[in-house]
């Protein structure tokens, strides 16, 4: 059992009441998590704020060797996070799990921690200087979802304490103790109060929503859903906050007629059913041309019919359950409908408990639901397309526009149609492949801002501009 305590100044801080937190691939309760109580979160910003009074004032250098020092940290305890990420998400530890996860993490936080952001001299002339400064926010309020709740968590706590700030985060209830221990291993090396943890049930309060009516916290990151987004940005409206929010995915993939489908098949494979498909950038809906649709449908059956999928604590597992009943009820919903409309290539039914095999689906329409929402699970429709114009409009066909990607031989032809699909970041002949140095976002209701490189570092502070 991993009973975990809130981190507040530095110091591990126990609730009036916690809740149970299980492990997805056996139903087991794996440890207890506290139930944040809306004075709990008071304590934290107020621990948070007091912080920025110094931390602010540290110089770049000591930021980035605090963040430098963090890295190390997540390095040295990368293996019992990533076997506590396990038990708690259900992801393997091995092939794009767990370790692959803590990796990520680790990697973010070291490259976050050589980023700056220099002051820019814009004019310095007998008319006088204009300087244009970065200056940090404040505290920032930060919330992480289920599906990478460690990565998410470096991706928002990084560039938050690299440019100044202090932060208090709040995980998914379904994931908090993971990011407890993560939040309570960076205050190994952090001053008290810059970096403070509290998780909640959601049930008994809404600490999301206190967060973003907070008046102490001045920023607001989020990433889950589309709804909660805009809850998050309605609220946080009163108080006039800066916002992050990276929100759902519908990625589409189109195959162009020149592909060898078996050359792109696991690359497919992997767009599609990375995390288990709980990937807000994986590849949702394929479109594919009448060409090569057959071809491309069997070589992609072919590979996804040997990927093992069992309990993530086993190390000969690649791919684990659906990480909680809610959306393993989602996903299952859309597969039954799926089942009537279109054709069964391969699964369609799910196992013992929250376990569901890889599912791909033919001969569907943008009108089924498995192809209109984002699914979030390991379910691909497959949709056939004549007409390249056609397809392009089909892809844009929604509210999302989050990821997409183009397979082709001819990569000057692929990048024309890249261009032309509405969505924050393009691949050719792949999906997914983020990278720290370049930035990450949505466009339409996919989000608002980006995550990564300069640019996102820059959206933790406010600028100012000194006039002599």
């Amino acid at each position: 059992m991993s009973d975990m305590g809130m981190i507040i100044n530095g110091e591990r801080t126990a609730a009036a009441a916690s809740f149970d937190v299980t492990n997805p691939s056996t139903g087991d309760v794996v440890g207890t998590a506290p139930n944040a109580t809306l004075q709990d979160l008071d304590k934290a910003v107020a621990a948070a704020k007091t912080a920025f009074e110094t931390w602010s004032k540290k110089t770049d250098a000591e930021l980035a060797a605090a963040c430098e020092a963090v890295a190390a940290k997540i390095g040295e305890h990368a293996e019992e996070l990533a076997l506590l990420l396990t038990r708690e998400q259900g992801k393997p530890l091995n092939g794009l799990g767990s370790r692959f996860e803590l990796g990520g993490a680790q990697a973010w936080a070291g490259y976050t921690a050589g980023l700056s952001l220099p002051m820019k001299v814009l004019q310095d002339d007998n008319e006088g200087r204009i300087e244009l400064h970065r200056n940090p926010v404040g505290v920032v309020g930060s919330i992480t979802p289920w599906n990478w709740p460690v990565m998410i968590a470096v991706w928002h706590i990084l560039p938050a304490v690299r440019t100044g700030n202090t932060v208090v985060i709040k995980p998914s209830p379904y994931t908090p103790l993971s990011t407890l221990r993560l939040v309570e291993i960076m205050n190994q090396v952090l001053p008290a109060g810059v970096v403070n943890a509290i998780t909640s049930d959601d049930q008994l309060h809404n600490i999301g929503a206190a967060m973003a009516a907070h008046p102490d916290i001045r920023k607001m990151v989020f990433t889950g859903s589309i709804g909660t987004g805009k809850k998050v940005m309605m609220t946080a409206a009163e108080t006039m906050k800066r916002l992050t929010l990276e929100l759902g995915g519908n990625d589409a993939g189109i195959v162009l007629p020149d592909v060898d489908p078996k050359q792109i098949a696991e690359g497919l494979f992997w767009g599609g059913f990375i995390n288990n498909g709980q990937t807000c950038a994986a590849m949702k809906r394929l479109y594919v041309h009448e060409d090569v649709y057959e071809d491309v449908c069997s070589a992609l059956v072919e590979y996804a019919r040997n990927i093992p999928v069992g309990d993530g604590l086993d190390e000969k597992s690649v791919l684990g359950p659906i990480a909680n009943q809610m959306q393993f009820d989602k996903v299952k919903r859309l597969v039954d409908d799926a089942k009537t409309k279109g054709r069964v290539l391969l699964g369609g039914e799910p196992g013992e408990g929250l376990y569901f095999s890889p599912t791909i689906i033919a001969d569907l329409t943008n009108d089924d639901p498995l192809v209109a929402e984002e699914q979030f699970g390991p379910a691909l429709p497959i949709i056939k397309y004549s007409d390249i114009e056609e397809v392009i409009g089909l892809a844009n066909d929604s509210e999302n526009g989050l990821g997409g990607s183009v397979w082709s031989k001819d990569i000057v032809k692929a990048k024309e149609i890249a261009r032309r699909m509405q969505c924050g970041s393009v691949w050719i002949n792949k999906h997914g492949a983020i990278q720290p140095n370049a930035p990450f976002g949505g466009v339409k209701s996919s989000g608002l801002g980006v995550e990564f490189g300069e640019e996102g570092l820059a959206e933790y502070t406010d600028i100012q501009v000194v006039y002599s």
